[in-house]
């Protein structure tokens, strides 16, 4: 009996042993399986950005995505980014929410962040260095409407103080990186010692003072536009770290990062991808802050301080730190073009009707050829002794001369003028009055020459037939217009 007891023991022993063996295989199997579903990227993950309309955040956007396009939705927009680990070959997918840049659909923002999703949650603010005016009031107003958001949400005092927390560590165990080499899609491994704890450095003065508990990312656009500004708008290096002050210390206060890109120049897209992943899924990132060049500025969150700050405001001349952004930074006038005043064409019948009745309103313009006959001639009358024709040039358009007419009484006067002179010259006598005293006159010489006919003896008799003529015109001499 005993033996027979000893040997069922040991049966009931060796089964028990096959169910231990069981039940630590599908332990480990379990094991496994919740292993790689931890290691695999998560799935859920949320951007929502923010900005002013025409800032580029759509197009910036598509372009992390991989997409070239230039469609602009209303409301609020959805793109997804495509993720890929390397190490382990997984993808996933992160939602992009972009709001639009007008606060009347703020409201949609219930859509895009919730409660459960919160902690997923990066927001990206952009600006836009084109307008570098309107970068404070824009971070400052969307920043407004987050928190407004977050508020409305109503999370747990406990959840939220939780997420602040967050915010708070991530932002004081930032260490600057010190080797560059590994895989940038290595991810860190999360470290929770003493160690690390005794060497967090407490915050600084205005850092973290507008804690909303979502990381942060400040994104300015279109920093293609400095050598615009500074050869249009007469922008200096002051100017621009004026700007970056003020940017930098809103990151300080909301625990941001800053990055300064540019599409067209596809400068430092690359360098946001990476810390886009790497601050939602915890990648490994090992590149440095960028401050020398003013247009591709690069500060992760963490880094920046007060004093570093205060290096920029080393090269103000004309301007002090403590001075109000839009006192500086003004918006330049618009230039508005001067457009005259339209005139509508008139009809054409109408225009030429004006030119006549004003062409009949000035008045005439004498010629020769129309002045009157009565005309007192300024020459002394031809004489038969002077034969010679006078030369008119014929293209003179007052070439012919037309004899006064006989039947005018003015020409009767002019005649009988001439004729009173010329018999006065007649009648002159030696020693009569008004003559030469000493001599014969003139015209008696005239007459005492020998071979040669009196001319002034019958000068009333040469008269009268010269009004008996019919009137004649001057030879190689082309009509006038009173003629034709």
């Amino acid at each position: 009996m005993a033996a027979e007891r000893k040997l069922l023991d040991a049966e009931a022993a060796g089964a028990g042993g096959e169910e231990d063996e069981g039940q630590s295989l599908w332990s480990s199997i379990l094991s496994d399986v919740s292993t790689s579903s931890r290691s695999k990227l998560p799935s859920g993950k949320n951007i929502l950005v923010f900005g002013e309309d025409g800032s580029g955040k759509t197009t910036l956007m598509a372009k992390l995505q991989g997409a070239d396009h230039n469609k602009k939705g209303r409301g609020l927009e959805y793109l997804y980014l495509s993720i890929h680990d390397e190490d382990r070959d997984d993808n996933t997918r992160c939602n992009v929410w972009i709001l639009d840049g007008d606060l009347y659909h703020k409201g949609l923002l219930k859509f895009a962040v919730l409660r459960d999703t919160i902690r997923d949650t990066l927001v990206v603010f952009v600006a836009d260095m084109s307008r570098p005016w309107t970068i404070m009031e824009s971070l400052l107003k969307w920043a407004s409407v987050l928190r407004e958001h977050i508020d409305k949400l109503k999370i747990p005092p406990e959840e939220l103080r939780d997420l602040e927390q967050k915010i708070v560590k991530d932002f004081q165990e930032y260490l600057e990186p010190e080797d560059s080499s590994g895989s940038p899609q290595r991810r860190v491994p999360t470290t929770s010692g003493l160690e690390d704890e005794n060497f967090i450095l407490p915050l600084g003065d205005n850092v973290l003072t507008h804690n909303l508990g979502i990381p942060v990312l400040v994104v300015c656009t279109k920093c293609d536009a400095v050598s615009v500004l500074e050869k249009e708008h007469d922008y200096r290096d002051e100017h621009f770290d004026f700007i970056q002050s003020y940017i930098r210390r809103f990151c300080l206060q909301y625990g941001s990062a800053l990055i300064y890109t540019s599409v067209k120049e596809e400068k430092n897209l690359d360098l946001l991808y990476k810390y886009i992943v790497h601050k939602l899924y915890g990648f490994h990132f090992n590149n440095p802050a960028l401050v020398v060049e003013k247009d591709a500025v690069f500060i992760p969150a963490g880094w920046d301080n007060e004093k570093k700050i205060g290096i920029l405001h080393e090269n103000f001349a004309s301007i002090k730190p403590e001075d109000a952004f839009e006192d500086f930074i003004v918006k330049p006038p618009v230039r508005k073009l001067v457009h005259d005043k339209e005139v509508a064409a008139e009809d054409e019948q109408v225009f030429l009707m004006k030119q006549q009745s004003y062409l009949a309103k000035q008045p005439a313009t004498p010629t020769r050829a129309s002045e009157s006959p009565a005309r007192a001639p300024t020459g002394s009358p031809r004489t038969p002794g002077r034969t010679g024709s006078t030369t008119v040039p014929s293209s003179s358009p007052m070439a012919a001369v037309k004899k006064p007419d006989p039947n005018s009484k003015n020409a009767a006067a002019s005649e009988g003028v001439l004729a009173s002179f010329f018999n006065s010259l007649l009648s002159k006598k030696t020693g009569s009055p008004g003559g030469s005293p000493g001599g014969p006159s003139p015209a008696q010489n005239a007459t005492k020459k020998p071979g040669q006919k009196p001319v002034l003896t019958n000068v009333q008799e040469e008269l009268d037939r010269m009004t008996r003529q019919p009137d004649t015109v001057l030879p190689n001499s082309a009509p006038t217009e009173n003629e034709a």
